[in-house]
């Protein structure tokens, strides 16, 4: 008769989920974001930006809530304006990134939006001498540009400025609502959010766009790797780690653009372009070398189903 205490099944899957590397996820995500950014290129150019987007977080909404199954009642009234913020701050942030790639190459958009959160891997820092190093990336950028050659896109470095802004309050929100809900049960709160909130953009888009019957299709497989996978595995991270941490390791982000760029839609970038992504890369590794999260804050809602967050954490490998 097996004498040994009795393990019940939610604590071994925690055990195994935290064996994970926060790290590791975290490179999952960001590979899996822009592969989904570069497969939205053939959308955009039916629905547009804004609906590309809008589609996006409909499908993940729905996928989010058939993995998750939040429990509504368990909120309480001081996560709600963290959760809205969250929100309306992914909806945009996508919007934004989207009406920025439709004009830049994936590249150099990323270089661009990357500022926002090393930005804010700067500020967050106890040294104020880490805000060097969004200026040096920033001389990266110019080099991504090339303003000098006349083909200096505003319209487009704007909306990408836009984007990484959000994506700076992406960072320091997700890491809150992660902290407050267990697994990706708060993703499935905020996602349905980012869809109401770009709706009056994405709708029209949708409707007056071109059409076809390939679009939703596409959407709906895009969404599953961003947000469901991406996002995901992204507020799994963000529970183990630092905003400097994080922000340092998304420094290697803007070289993945340029490769899934480069395989996925010939955008072969010049030398003098490359040199500008390498500096954007270093500027983000130096930001902040060491931090991690020791303690694992509290959770505020009761767990979900322990699968969940085990599914979005094998979703990658599977």
């Amino acid at each position: 008769m097996d004498r040994r205490p009795k393990v019940p099944e939610s604590f071994t899957s925690s055990e195994r989920g935290s064996r994970i590397p926060p790290w590791s996820m975290a490179i999952v995500a960001m590979i899996a974001v822009q592969l989904s950014n570069a497969l939205s290129v053939p959308v955009i150019e039916q629905v547009g930006p804004g609906g590309t987007a809008w589609l996006r977080m409909c499908f993940g909404a729905a996928f989010l809530w058939l993995i998750a199954r939040p429990s509504i009642r368990s909120l309480k009234g001081k996560d709600i304006p963290a959760l809205l913020g969250l929100g309306v701050v992914t909806g945009f942030m996508t919007t934004f990134f989207l009406a920025a790639v439709e004009r830049m190459p994936l590249g150099t958009t990323v270089a661009i939006d990357f500022l926002g959160p090393l930005t804010v891997a700067g500020l967050m820092s106890k040294h104020r001498r880490a805000l060097v190093w969004p200026l040096l990336a920033l001389i990266g950028v110019v080099l991504l540009t090339e303003p000098w050659r006349g083909s200096f896109d505003a319209i487009g470095v704007g909306f990408a400025v836009a984007a990484g802004t959000c994506w700076g309050l992406y960072n320091v929100l997700t890491q809150h609502v992660g902290d407050r809900f267990s697994g990706i049960s708060g993703l499935s709160l905020t996602i349905p959010v980012a869809a109401v909130a770009t709706l009056p953009i994405g709708l029209p888009q949708v409707i007056g766009g071109a059409f076809t019957w390939w679009v939703l299709p596409a959407a709906a497989g895009i969404a599953l790797i961003t947000p469901v996978i991406a996002f995901g595995l992204e507020m799994l991270a963000l529970r183990r780690m630092s905003h400097t941490a994080f922000g340092t390791l998304l420094s290697v982000e803007p070289a993945f653009s340029v490769i899934i760029g480069l395989l996925l839609l010939a955008q072969m970038p010049s030398p003098l372009q490359i040199l500008g992504i390498a500096i954007v890369v270093v500027a983000g590794a130096a930001a902040q070398r060491t931090g991690s999260r020791s303690e694992q804050p509290a959770v505020a809602d009761p767990p979900v189903p322990a699968n969940a967050g085990d599914a979005a954490a094998r979703a990658p490998r599977e």
